[in-house]
């Protein structure tokens, strides 16, 4: 039925049509009581008579009339009169978010912003219970003024509860097993015809976010049978292998909207938006330009990081208008360290205003500073080779003693107690990663390496948490009864999530998984954990959750920053880093070493037999949620991109690399040199930490852990199959003995223990030389171990004979410019042990102190 001009429903006079749906005809009108313009939707005389379709048409008034929200379309009146069922809305001027994408590619600032308007509304929506069911670029209106407004709750479901508490009315019911929503942005569950929640309609988000980044339907097949199909069963091509350069950041949200299981999928729109936020801000904070003067290079950074660090917390502070979960802050900034090095860690004294730091500055080694903030001088406490984890309230330090940075991440050392005004310190224990005190300072919360482990300890002795991982930034609550910590599945690397663990060893899991956190303490309350973190690696925020998992924003970073403490009166301290991961070497035609670094954080994986290649990954904000393979001639030409993940081995013939992909489990991808296709040999469920290829071409030696099982050592066929145990299980042995035939692994410090390649009967042998460093980063030539029995910089590194027990200093590793360099390590040469790669991690790191953050 069509309305001629002119045509009067209640006060509402009819204009003009403007389109036409499933669910009804719109037109333009006037609103004659008040004199505005108004939309207004006709239900067709055919469906009049349709009980279902009338249902579902009073249903879209009654749910959108229960929320009001500036990305949601706002229903002003619905009525009936002849006969003619009618929606009356809100009227706006623009175009469909279809009609845009089919316009052209949308750049991704705009991808970003419409993003953040959809997740928003979406949030709303939820909040109330409902759930949109047939989100999709049809649904999603964008007007002229710049708002994007969501449209068509036609076959919204609103549940009987909501998070407000209310209880709004309930639509019909849904027969169970039917398939309501459009084909190629339904969620899975929707295919399948199961009970939907808001999940559902964050799955329909990630197929549009998806479409606006790439142009294409992540789903999409030739017939609406074949794209459900693919909904189930496939994955969209990755927008990274694409020319499109989209960033690490958008990529992994698309991911993790598109996830298959709901569980694994964001739970909550609201927690999109926050993602999205971030990105949005990180992008803002890499892409500002900050002027300076050579000699006020580092205060006009500084000045100029403050000024963004603000307009990005009124950002955030507008976005959460109107909530409960972010409130206004006006945070003034205090730096307390001015030398150019490394700072590792900073605790307030119980008077709040007295810290305590460890740092490395210039040449000199990681040693304990005192400093005010109303004083830019620091001073030594006489402690060097030691750094900070915890002050008690009557004073007492717990420091680490022969301190040692054994990765980028992680340090380690033996646990000692010495009172902050002076005196010798009294060891306590070894192999110490984190610590703290007690609220009454009379027991500590550690975490150590342990029988094959680490454990968290609370009070030391009683373990109340361990792991194949790692665990850093222990902290004890303000009433002693739980720790909280950030739990790294894998070890060393920085990935990981905020956990809480009770007296009784009760953990919980607060957070989801973040690609970079580091830094955590408990807010003086005792309801909130602070902690800084970011799926976009070295670009962090500092966050905050509740012990019931509700997580917000803090203050949105430029930039690494690391949360270091809080004092009663809520004054912040945190670093400020600048790391960076190098690669360097010695290469044919070279004289000296030189440096091949690429992006922001290259990791060294190995080097070619002839020494005119170096394989390393890219895992910094440059390389992506899954890090990038690259390799890269030593003769300095631009590097290559192989695909994702660590390199690890390049094959004999030297067309494959053997790469590393992080997820849960972990994969093993076979990456082409030259021409080829990834191969991707990973067995279902098998977490993969590493893989070595074999002289013979054909296998790989593997260290990784079958589901519910410890790690040990397996071979594998670089043509796929289940990888074969080789060592005992717990048992990760993988540098070759020299006849090429077994295994090593330390049994004890006396003990090696050989692992036959074949299967055979594992055997012990005479310890020639110390072994635990086969535990961390160790280099093999044709004769040759090669292996730092320390962490100093520069790094020493000595050459080991297997058969005759031998040890000599090889060489003395380090970059030629070596401020702010705390960690040297990942070293590969060639079978002559002529040529070599290594990486080492340099970090300009300042303290500062913040007042007002909320």
């Amino acid at each position: 039925m069509t309305l001629a001009a002119g045509t009067r429903l209640g006060p509402y006079e009819i204009q003009s049509p403007l389109g036409a749906g499933g669910m009804g005809e719109v037109y333009r009108a006037r609103d004659t009581r008040l004199d505005r313009t108004v939309a207004i939707k006709i239900l067709p005389a055919t469906f009049a008579t349709d009980s279902d379709r009338l249902q579902r048409f009073e249903h879209e008034a009654r749910v959108l009339s229960t929320v009001s929200h500036p990305n949601l379309l706002a229903i002003h009146d619905v009525g009936s009169q002849d006969g003619v069922h009618f929606l009356v809305s809100e009227f706006l001027e623009g175009q469909t978010l279809r009609q845009k994408l089919n316009a052209g590619l949308l750049p991704q600032r705009k991808v970003t912003e419409y993003a953040i308007e959809i997740a928003k509304g979406l949030a709303a929506a939820h909040e109330k219970g409902i759930v949109h069911r047939d989100l999709k670029p049809d649904n999603i209106f964008l007007t002229k003024d710049g708002r994007v407004k969501i449209l068509d709750f036609g076959l919204a479901k609103q549940t009987a509860g909501t998070a407000s508490g209310e209880n709004p009315t309930l639509t019909h019911p849904t027969t169970p097993g039917t398939v309501m929503g459009t084909v190629g942005y339904m969620s899975p569950e929707q295919v399948r015809g199961l009970e939907l929640d808001q999940r559902s309609d964050l799955f329909s988000f990630g197929a549009i976010l998806y479409e606006m980044v790439s142009g294409k339907r992540a789903f999409k097949g030739d017939s609406s049978v074949e794209t459900m199909n693919a909904i189930l069963k496939e994955e969209p091509p990755e927008l990274s292998e694409s020319s499109l350069k989209v960033s690490p950041g958008l990529e992994r949200i698309v991911r993790h909207c598109l996830e298959k299981e709901p569980s694994l999928r964001f739970q909550s729109a609201r927690d999109l938006a926050f993602d999205l936020e971030s990105l949005s801000s990180a992008t803002s904070a890499s892409s500002a330009a900050i002027p300076a003067a050579r000699a006020e290079g580092r205060r006009s950074r500084f000045f100029g990081w403050i000024v963004l660090a603000i307009v990005l917390l009124a950002a955030a502070a507008a976005f959460w208008v109107g909530r409960t979960t972010v409130p206004t802050s006006n945070p003034v900034f205090t730096r307390l360290t001015f030398r150019g090095g490394h700072v590792a860690a900073a605790r307030f004294a119980p008077d709040g205003r007295t810290i305590v730091y460890s740092a490395a500055f210039g040449d000199e080694p990681v040693q304990l500073y005192t400093t005010r903030p109303e004083s830019p001088q620091s001073r030594e406490l006489g402690l060097k080779h030691s750094s900070i984890l915890a002050i008690s309230r009557g004073d007492q330090l717990a420091i680490t003693l022969n301190h040692a940075f054994f990765t980028a991440n992680a340090s380690s050392g033996t646990l000692a107690q010495v009172p902050l005004t002076g005196g010798a310190p009294r060891e306590v224990a070894e192999g110490v990663i984190s610590a703290d005190w007690s609220p009454d300072g009379n027991s500590l919360a550690v975490v150590r390496f342990k029988d094959g482990g680490v454990s968290l300890e609370y009070p030391l002795g009683k373990i109340l948490y361990k792991t194949e991982g790692w665990i850093s930034d222990a902290r004890v609550s303000p009433d002693g009864e739980r720790v909280a910590f950030i739990d790294h599945p894998i070890l060393y690397d920085s990935r990981g999530s905020v956990d809480v663990v009770d007296r009784g060893g009760n953990r919980k899991t607060l957070t989801t998984t973040f690609s970079d956190v580091l830094g955590l303490c408990w807010h003086p309350s005792g309801k909130e954990i602070w902690f800084t973190g970011s799926d976009v690696h070295l670009s962090s925020n500092l966050m905050a959750v509740t012990l019931a998992g509700h997580r917000r924003l803090v203050w949105a970073g430029a930039g690494e920053v690391r949360v270091q403490d809080i004092s009663q009166e809520g004054r912040t301290l945190f670093i400020r880093g600048n790391r960076r991961r190098g690669i360097a070497g010695l290469f044919p035609g070279q004289k000296g070493e030189i440096d091949l670094s690429w992006q922001d954080w290259s990791l060294a994986g190995t080097i070619s037999p002839d020494g005119k290649w170096v394989f390393f990954s890219e895992e910094g904000d440059g390389g992506g949620p899954k890090y990038s393979a690259y390799m890269r001639a030593t003769d300095g030409s631009p590097a290559i991109r192989l695909g994702d993940g660590t390199p690890y081995s390049v094959s004999p013939d030297g067309k494959w690399v053997a790469s590393i992909i992080p997820g849960e489990p972990q994969q093993l991808s076979l990456l082409p040199t030259r021409s080829g296709d990834i191969r991707n040999i990973s067995q279902p469920g098998f977490n993969y930490d590493l893989g070595l290829w074999l002289g013979d071409n054909r296998r790989l030696l593997v260290i990784g852990n079958e589901p519910g099982k410890a790690t040990r050592t397996y071979l594998q066929s670089a043509d796929g199959g289940p990888p074969t145990a080789v060592t005992a299980e717990g048992v990760a042995a993988f540098s070759l003995w020299p006849d090429g035939k077994s295994v090593v692994a330390a049994r004890d410090d006396n003990t090696w223990t050989l692992y036959p390649l074949d299967g055979g009967q594992a055997k012990d042998v005479k310890a020639l030389f110390f072994l635990p460093a086969l535990a961390g980063s160790v280099a093999r030539s044709e004769r040759y171990l090669f292996a730092a029995l320390g962490s100093e910089v520069p790094e020493k590194i000595y050459r080991f004979d297997p058969v005759t027990g031998e040890k000599q200093l090889w060489k003395e590793l380090a970059p030629i410019d070596r401020a702010g360099v705390y960690n040297v390590a990942v070293l590969s040469v060639t079978p002559d042990a002529r040529w070599y790669v290594y990486s080492y991690v340099r970090d300009l790191s300042d303290l500062y102190m913040a007042e007002g953050l909320k």
